[in-house]
């Protein structure tokens, strides 16, 4: 197994969730919305960064547990200021740690259960990072090219839950000059940043060592299908 594709197994908190609704790990939901509402059948999300806006649509049919979660996570404005951290040319954009210690937590520790790949790893699809079964939990990647053997690695693989449908480009466009974490120490600047760093010490690690990463700006939700 490539260092690249081990990469991707990422290890998440230990509780398991599973929901059919949309719901907020805190104490109520953000910006007054209800904390239980129907997900749609599919929707496009809107991500505005620093290098433009691309577009991506979420589809209930190819993997509904992680949509839901998906929908939590943008209604939530999870995504709002997070880091593309890893970016590894021709193979994946990588983001979902918000930098928001207390918010990461909250939701790192409330996995969702597993899915069956019902739609390949195109180029321009998206699916949660996972380190193993039960550890879905709010990281997300971009396939920059077609990964077919993401869909039976390790005998699980890394359902799609939606794909890009504008925007490509801008996918495309985002730093990867740091490549993937070293090995021990972090070597700012040389290699990538430590996940669990980001995920203690938030955006403000980030921005010390890897100031050239590009980041979302806002993730909303701009059109839905019921």
């Amino acid at each position: 197994m490539s260092e690249s594709v081990r990469r991707l197994m990422l290890i998440a908190g230990a509780t398991l969730g599973v929901s059919s609704c949309a719901t907020w790990p805190f104490g109520r939901a953000p910006d007054g919305l209800s904390q239980n509402i129907a997900v749609p059948d599919s929707f496009v999300v809107a991500f505005e960064t620093s290098r433009g806006r691309f577009d991506v649509m979420a589809r209930k049919n190819w993997a509904p547990i992680g949509v839901d979660r998906l929908y939590s996570l943008v209604r939530a404005r999870h995504y709002d200021g997070a880091y593309f951290f890893r970016v590894v040319k021709d193979f994946v954009a990588q983001f979902g740690i918000s930098g928001i210690p207390k918010n990461d937590s909250a939701w790192s520790i409330r996995r969702i259960a597993d899915e069956p790949v019902r739609h390949t790893n195109a180029r321009g699809a998206m699916a949660y990072a996972r380190g193993g079964p039960g550890t879905r939990s709010m990281q997300l990647f971009i396939n920059l090219k077609d990964n077919p053997r993401l869909d039976t690695l390790a005998g699980f693989g890394f359902p799609p839950i939606a794909e890009v449908v504008d925007g490509m480009a801008v996918v495309d466009s985002l730093y990867s000059g740091y490549g993937e974490a070293a090995r021990g120490a972090p070597q700012p600047g040389r290699a990538g940043p430590s996940q669990d760093s980001i995920t203690t010490q938030g955006n403000a690690y980030l921005r010390r060592g890897w100031p050239k990463l590009d980041y979302i700006k806002t993730a909303r939700v701009v059109r839905e299908w019921r």
